[in-house]
């Protein structure tokens, strides 16, 4: 199987499956000198782990990092830094029933297709638990962004929408969203969520979600015109996460209902940066953000935002017509521990990807253009 790997000078790969002994990354470009210890990135996937509210699956994995690689006296060396986080708590059996039985909604058919061959346990590589390894490369990502930009940087990501019900953005807090299970930035939604959500998961059900990642501190001038550009790469790298179905920069798919007076992003100079020089020494001031902090490919300087869409948890008790391998009709109904909203645990995940993207993108920059605005 290839396409295991993501970016170009800050790249990583991943390796393992869902059942496997163990799963990680090889995370290749980071910069030499980098203070890098297995704290720096676990901080990032205790946010990731499950089992950590009845909202989420039950399967208890502690997710402990050990770096095994491409660091020395504690700073990063230049060299790969290959990163492992060990399985402990598979539970197989749960999927001996339906292992030539392909699920609907998810890659069992399709996988099968191409290959003529499936790791049923947990869905193998097509499970969110490859995803870890994302969260542990982000985790390095972010060193390097704050290495060559400074501490301002800050990468957040929100659940913004569960099934039909959708937060009131008057009432948005970041602090909020370190304060319940659903990384909520509007605290009377989130206690809406909670009954919504044992009803869905008594009923042995799914539901959909909506993610939206931020990127503060990020200097105008990453990303390249045509091919390079850094919402196309923001964009293939949400959409590669497990179980997302659309992706959206800014005002996204709202912007097709938007006159061209109300989706310009109007700018003026700050106070106190007249003269000639004053827009490429970064003064600039946009009264809007329309269209998610990139114009033509390439970061403006304003805040960087995507949004994205993940399906319901196809993992359902509820059983479902399918087929098997030998082409019979079946009803399948899947047991075991499964998210009643897979969108909860994708929002350390949409960070992760977020970190990457941007980091690859410093370094790209930087080495074309020498500098950073």
């Amino acid at each position: 199987m290839s396409h295991n790997s993501f970016g170009h000078l800050f790249r990583f790969t991943t390796w393992g499956e869902s059942h496997g002994p163990a799963l990680g990354c090889v995370v290749d470009g980071t910069p030499p000198g980098i203070a890098l210890t297995e704290t720096d990135i676990q901080t990032w996937l205790d946010k990731r782990k499950p089992g950590q509210s009845r909202f989420v699956t039950q399967r208890r994995e502690p997710d402990q990092v050990e770096i095994l690689s491409g660091v020395f006296e504690g700073k990063t060396t230049g060299t790969p830094i290959s990163l492992l986080i060990r399985n402990e708590d598979q539970r197989s059996k749960d999927y001996g029933k339906i292992k030539d039985q392909f699920r609907p909604g998810h890659a069992d058919y399709t996988y099968w297709a191409k290959y003529g061959m499936r790791d049923y346990r947990g869905g193998g590589r097509s499970s969110a638990r490859e995803t870890a390894a994302r969260v542990a490369a982000g985790g390095v990502a972010r060193l390097v962004l704050e290495h060559i930009l400074g501490k301002d940087v800050a990468i957040r990501g929100a659940l913004v929408q569960i099934g039909n019900r959708e937060i009131d953005r008057n009432n948005w807090d970041w602090s909020q969203t370190q304060q319940n299970p659903f990384w909520c930035p509007d605290a009377a939604m989130a206690a809406q969520w909670e009954g919504y959500l044992d009803e869905v998961r008594k009923a042995g059900s799914s539901i959909g979600a909506i993610v939206e990642v931020v990127a503060s501190g990020i200097p105008a001038g990453l990303g390249a015109p045509i091919y390079g550009k850094l919402d196309a790469d923001l964009a293939s790298a949400m959409m590669s996460i497990n179980a997302v179905k659309g992706v959206e920069i800014g005002a996204g798919f709202a912007a097709a209902a938007l006159s061209g007076e109300e989706n310009a992003d109007e700018m003026r100079m700050a106070h106190g940066s007249a003269g000639a020089n004053a827009a490429k020494d970064g003064k600039v001031e946009f009264l809007s953000n329309k269209a998610g902090g990139i114009l033509g490919g390439i970061s403006s300087g304003q805040d960087v935002v995507v949004r994205f869409a993940v399906k319901p948890t196809s993992s359902i008790l509820t059983p479902r017509k399918s087929i098997d391998i030998e082409g019979h009709e079946v009803d399948v109904s899947t047991t075991g521990r499964h998210d009643p909203c897979v969108g909860i645990r994708a929002v350390p995940v949409g960070e992760a990807m977020m970190a990457i993207v941007l980091a690859d993108h410093l370094l790209r920059h930087r080495a074309q253009c020498g500098f950073t605005n």
